[in-house]
């Protein structure tokens, strides 16, 4: 009997340039989710049955090879649920029964966090969204999480987020989470993954552990995922505490909106404006910070808000619980440095805002301009639509267009905007 070939998925490594490696992360960034495997490896199932019965002519009988293989119209892989996570659910004890249910919130580090993630990838825990493993989670993406964030019950992608902070990507460290729920059609896609470290300092590839199928496992994946990468958002556990390998608590609790705003006057203020003051909003004050609200603390309020992205109501220049946790933990980004001057030789020429905002999953006000901008120079022949905010293959096209007609190769051309890059483009 002729040999049958053997055929094996591999995962692409994110630092690796050869041609295989190379077509297989274009291949998942496209947008080929890795649930799709089952359905290729059901193919190789039905090619090598092919091989076994052309090898063994008309006389082989259906005992002689895989029944799956050779069914008529009988699916040969389980194609599995249309969604990698389950709903809201209590841990389960002994024989299935549910467990008692603790305290809502527990104090973890991130160091127990990633323990924690690191056990289910030890056991090759296998994927379920009906079974519980032996600590009484739920063996899907959402009831991971619950598991390493060490909540009371199994919660699913819908409900995750009550129990972090919204942070910015750019700030994510071990233990932090990144989110899609797609409240349409929440079986659609919804998926959730922990973010154990940058793999490089470009900041396109993360270390996540996922529950995903056949099993739990941790590797190297493009920022934020293989697909729907825009619409997943960064988490931090709220319940995050100190210790070793641990994030750092806010040092200054909010004092609350009663204390910070219009007509107060108290210590609070003081410190927001000192912190203000920290990150770059020194500008906005002629005298102080001092305990009295002023308006000074309204604009330099508002300028760090913008300054993480944040637009409408999240940017009014009232700082909310959010806005002090950054201040207070030295998290986000800064305030940027004033506009150029109306005279002289930049007049009317907008600073570089910073590569960070021209990277995949990332959207702001700064895309938006930038794409304008290419257009108007006669670089924007990749836009089937837009320009609009959210940074596209489009923008890093047209960009590497206009970066090559500047004469520039190799990384100086990699569609990416630097300093230089934005000066030329808006000279």
């Amino acid at each position: 009997m002729a040999a049958v070939p053997v055929f094996e998925e591999f995962e692409p490594a994110a630092d690796c340039d050869c041609a295989g490696c190379a077509h297989r992360r274009r291949t998942l960034a496209a947008g080929e989710h890795l649930s799709a495997q089952g359905r290729r490896r059901a193919l190789v199932v039905v090619t090598a049955a092919g091989v076994v019965l052309g090898a063994t002519g008309t006389g082989a009988t259906a005992k002689n090879a895989s029944p799956a293989a050779v069914r008529s119209g009988e699916r040969t892989v389980d194609p599995g649920p249309p969604t990698e996570q389950g709903g809201t659910a209590p841990l389960h004890g002994p024989a299935g029964r549910p467990a008692t249910t603790k305290a809502p919130l527990r104090a973890s580090t991130r160091a127990e966090i990633i323990n924690r993630a690191k056990k289910w990838v030890d056991a090759k825990v296998p994927y379920s969204m009906s079974k519980y493993w032996s600590d009484g989670y739920r063996q899907d993406c959402s009831g991971y999480v619950s598991m390493a964030w060490n909540l009371a019950k199994n919660e699913w992608t819908g409900s995750l987020a009550q129990f972090g902070d919204r942070i910015m990507r750019d700030d994510l460290q071990a233990g932090d989470i990144l989110l899609f729920h797609n409240p349409a059609d929440p079986s659609g896609g919804s998926h959730v993954t922990i973010f154990g470290g940058w793999t490089d300092y470009t900041h396109s590839y993360y270390t996540a552990y996922e529950q995903t199928k056949p099993h739990t496992r941790k590797q190297a994946t493009p920022m934020a995922y293989w697909n729907n990468s825009a619409s997943y958002v960064a988490y931090r556990y709220k319940g995050l505490g100190t210790g070793a390998g641990g994030g750092q608590r806010d040092a200054v609790p909010f004092p609350g909106v009663s204390r910070v705003g219009p007509g107060t006057d108290n210590a609070s203020v003081t410190r927001l404006g000192e912190m203000l003051v920290a990150r770059g909003g020194k500008r906005f004050y002629r005298e102080g910070p001092d305990p009295r609200w002023t308006e000074a603390d309204r604009r330099a309020t508002q300028a760090f808000q913008r300054a993480q992205g944040w637009r409408g109501k999240e940017a009014d220049g009232y700082p909310g619980p959010h806005t002090w946790r950054l201040l207070v933990n030295k998290q986000g980004k800064h305030i940027p440095a004033a506009k150029p001057a109306t005279n002289g030789p930049n007049a009317g020429k907008p600073a570089f805002p910073g590569r960070a905002h021209f990277r995949p999953g990332r959207s702001s006000a700064y895309v938006t301009q930038l794409g304008k901008r290419l257009v108007e120079r006669g670089y924007g022949k990749h836009y089937t639509s837009g320009p609009d905010p959210r940074w596209r293959e489009a923008d890093r096209r047209n960009v590497q267009a206009f970066q090559r007609a500047q004469g520039w190769r190799g990384k100086e051309a990699d569609g990416y905007p630097g300093p230089e890059t934005w000066r030329r483009l808006f000279s």
